[in-house]
């Protein structure tokens, strides 16, 4: 059982002095985490991580889902040293850009264009701009449900986090039900001739029976890219999350569909920073520089866009997925994971308080306290007790190909232990039992 932090507790006491938020990525912060926690990671190698304590445990997020196939993944790390040794960042391309795009694009038929970057914000953020600039509209559609599409304004404006944002880019932004074409279509109805685009992820790890698409994630994608169409605005999906975990490459090849425009990142190259965006010919090259006479659009522009190595990393990983079955290989793990977890919670009679989605790409799991409402402080009370017995627990599992029926296991040995407690504070109250504070959401108004 893991105790010691106290090393993790010194460099929290440092960071925030350093850092604001005490992290690059506000998921990442120590709010997010029980006090019990490991502050800062040394080292990872396949499914597991080491913190600056020498605690080992077992990942579960995988870098908020980015590693696909394992930390220092070493069939992704020798092409990456290849690169290295030739230098990394170039006055002019490099020759491994249209290596890149060549084979990215083949992976994404339904596209003619590709545009590299080094986040996820900023290749939804250029797909927003190309889709004002190619419909002349202002004002962007997304589903209000969905938790994280950009850091840029556009989005941020829409959340409770909007300060420093201004009302009339806030306007700018409206919102509809996921997975529901009714509401969409009223929403289009609302502002006639004003949406230039939808964005949208594909899927969601809880679209199951009870969502508004009632399980059928892709019926409802095709009716709305139809009626986006219908109505002059451009569709795009956005496979940050969903890209090489729900198929090969994402979600578009699983339910057969046709964006404008689609976003890539995270998981396409193991983790290391490559993100993409795709998209129909005559939607991108308004970002190029060879139509005479028109309006220039300044679409991305990055220093480190096209920086060697990274870009080695995401085709070492398309590599791994060409000849492997990493999709079939995760979702059994991930499948096999909801069945037995499902098995203990029904065992300790805990159906009403604890529960996950059918989602084998990543399942994620509800905590209840005991008027069944979701409820922060058991959630944090269970990541407390899974970091306690070695794993590195926010709420999902995302599974990689590091992740074996060996390392499944020690996450079921440790969901179950974890459990006994979570029945115990159930009748008594977390607070007994959970050290520190619980857990606070990313996208809240007050610190």
């Amino acid at each position: 059982m893991i105790l010691n932090f106290e090393k993790s507790n010194i460099y929290r006491q440092k960071i925030h002095q350093l850092i604001p938020g005490g992290a690059h990525t506000y998921s990442k912060g120590d709010d997010q985490f029980p006090l019990l926690s490991p502050a800062a990671i040394s080292h990872g190698k396949g499914a597991w991580i080491w913190d600056i304590d020498g605690n080992k445990f077992l990942d579960c997020s995988m870098g908020l889902t980015s590693v696909s196939l394992g930390h220092a993944f070493e069939p992704v790390l020798e092409r990456v040293r290849q690169e290295l040794l030739k230098g990394v960042n170039f006055q002019r391309p490099s020759v491994i850009e249209m290596e890149m795009a060549e084979k990215f694009l083949s992976l994404v038929p339904q596209h003619d264009m590709i545009k590299f970057a080094k986040n996820g914000s900023t290749v939804t953020t250029a797909a927003v701009k190309l889709a004002r600039a190619f419909t002349k509209r202002k004002l962007v559609a997304f589903p209000a449900e969905h938790p994280f599409y950009s850091y840029d304004d556009w989005f941020i404006g829409s959340t409770a986090c909007n300060k420093g944002v201004p009302n009339d880019t806030n306007n700018l932004s409206v919102t509809f039900k996921a997975c529901d074409a009714a509401s969409l279509e009223a929403l289009f109805e609302k502002f006639p001739g004003q949406i230039a685009c939808v964005i949208t992820e594909p899927e969601k790890n809880f679209c199951d029976g009870t969502c508004a698409c009632g399980g059928e994630p892709g019926g409802f994608l095709q009716k709305a890219i139809d009626l986006a169409h219908k109505n002059g605005a451009l569709f795009i999906i956005d496979e940050m999350i969903t890209g090489f975990k729900t198929n090969f490459p994402g979600s578009i090849r699983k339910y057969s569909l046709e964006p404008d425009m689609t976003t890539w990142g995270k998981g396409i190259a193991n983790g290391f920073s490559f993100c993409a965006l795709t998209g129909k010919k005559e939607v991108m090259e308004l970002g190029g520089i060879n139509r005479k006479g028109e309006e220039k659009v300044f679409l991305i522009s990055t220093t480190h866009g096209g920086e060697t190595h990274a870009i080695a990393a995401g085709l070492a990983t398309i590599d791994f997925f060409e000849n492997n079955d990493v999709i079939g290989h995760s979702q059994q793990m991930g499948a096999k994971a909801i069945s037995e977890c499902n098995g203990i919670i029904q065992r300790q009679c805990l159906s009403d308080f604890v529960s996950l989605s059918c989602s084998s790409w990543m399942p994620a799991f509800v905590f209840r306290n005991r008027e069944r409402q979701m409820d922060a402080g058991f959630r944090t009370l269970m990541m407390q007790e899974m970091i306690k017995n070695d794993v590195l627990f926010q709420g999902v599992l995302v599974p990689s190909f590091s992740h074996t029926n060996t390392e499944v296991n020690f996450f079921l040995d440790a969901f179950e232990a974890s459990l006994s407690v979570y029945k115990k504070a159930l009748e008594v109250g977390y607070e007994k039992y959970l050290i520190g504070e619980a857990a606070k959401p990313v996208f809240r108004k007050i610190l």
